[in-house]
C-alpha cells in the first residue's frame, strides 16, 4: 500500500506556485460574494513532489466528511471541492465568527485520525483577506510530526527529509486503515 500513497502525478514548483496564486484569488472572490462569513479552506499537508493520489484523495474525502458533519450546526453558504494535481482542496463559506469557525476545525486537525495531514486555514474580510491564527485563540503551534516541535519551524529550518516526513505519512494512512 505505501507505493500507492505517493503514486499520482510529480508537481513542479510553477504548478505550486499557480495553485497558491488560484486558491488566494479563489479566497478572495468567495469572502467578497460573502463579506459577513468567514470561509473555511481544507488542503493536505503534504510533503515532496507528489501532493495527490487515489488514497490521499480518498483520506481528503474522509477529513471533508467529517467537516461536513462539523458546520451542519451552521448556515454554510456554499461549497466547493476540487481534486486537483496539485492536491485536493476543500471551501466553506459559514456564517460564524471566524475564531468559532477555527476552534471547530482544530478539533478535527486534533482529533480525527488523519487530522494531522490536513491543513484548516480561516479567513474573513477585514480590510483585506484575513487569516485566524492558533496563537490568536491562544492555542501553541501545531507540532511537529517526526520531533513535536514547533512544525513552522521544523519546516522553515527544513530538519527533516521529505522521506522522512513522507514515512510518518504512510505510517499514519495505515495505522488508520488496520
Amino acid at each position: 500500500m505505501s507505493e500507492r500513497i505517493f503514486s499520482g502525478s510529480e508537481v513542479s514548483l510553477i504548478e505550486m506556485l499557480d495553485a497558491r496564486e488560484s486558491r488566494a484569488q479563489r479566497q478572495e472572490r468567495l469572502l467578497n460574494e460573502y463579506p459577513d462569513a468567514a470561509l473555511l479552506l481544507a488542503t493536505m499537508n503534504i510533503p515532496g513532489p507528489v501532493k495527490n493520489s487515489t488514497t490521499l484523495s480518498r483520506v481528503f474525502s474522509q477529513l471533508v466528511e467529517q467537516i461536513k458533519k462539523e458546520l451542519t450546526a451552521y448556515q454554510v453558504f456554499t461549497t466547493r471541492e476540487d481534486n486537483l494535481k496539485t492536491g485536493p482542496e476543500f471551501y466553506a463559506v459559514v456564517k460564524v465568527s471566524p475564531l468559532t469557525l477555527k476552534e471547530k476545525m482544530i478539533d478535527i486537525e486534533g482529533n480525527h485520525p488523519y487530522g494531522r495531514l490536513l491543513d484548516l486555514d480561516i479567513h474573513y474580510i477585514s480590510g483585506g483577506l484575513q487569516s485566524v491564527s492558533r496563537q490568536d485563540i491562544e492555542l501553541p503551534p501545531r507540532k511537529c510530526l517526526i520531533c513535536q516541535k514547533n512544525a513552522k519551524e521544523c519546516g522553515r529550518e527544513r530538519r527533516h527529509s521529505i522521506a522522512e516526513m513522507q514515512t510518518k505519512i504512510i505510517e499514519i494512512i495505515e495505522d488508520e486503515q488496520v
